[in-house]
């Protein structure tokens, strides 16, 4: 017996607020979290998903950017970085350096 599982996502990073540094976080979305980041016509964009981070990421004082996988009505739907940079400056925040 094989199971499939999903997992919708969106990888953030911006500056927290005590202390005020850079950081990184991966939130999990629930679908009902997916169902709140439909726009009006029912379809995630950029902008519908810019608007569920501003009120669920808390921990941020502001989000500089972000990247996200989400399944969505059976269909995986992928949001690039809106920067280059911010791929990297994620993968600096994750890790110690040896």
């Amino acid at each position: 017996m094989k199971y499939m599982v999903t997992t919708s996502y969106i990888d953030v990073i911006g500056l927290i607020w005590m202390p005020a540094v850079q950081c990184s976080m991966r939130y999990t979305l629930t679908d009902y979290d997916i169902d709140i980041c439909k726009d009006d016509e029912g379809k995630v964009t950029r902008e519908s998903v810019d608007l569920w981070l501003s009120t669920h990421s808390g921990d941020f004082q502001g989000i500089d950017d972000w990247t996200a996988s989400l399944e969505v009505d059976g269909e995986t739907v992928d949001f690039e970085w809106a920067e280059e940079e911010s791929e990297f400056k994620y993968i600096d925040t994750m890790g110690e350096y040896e």
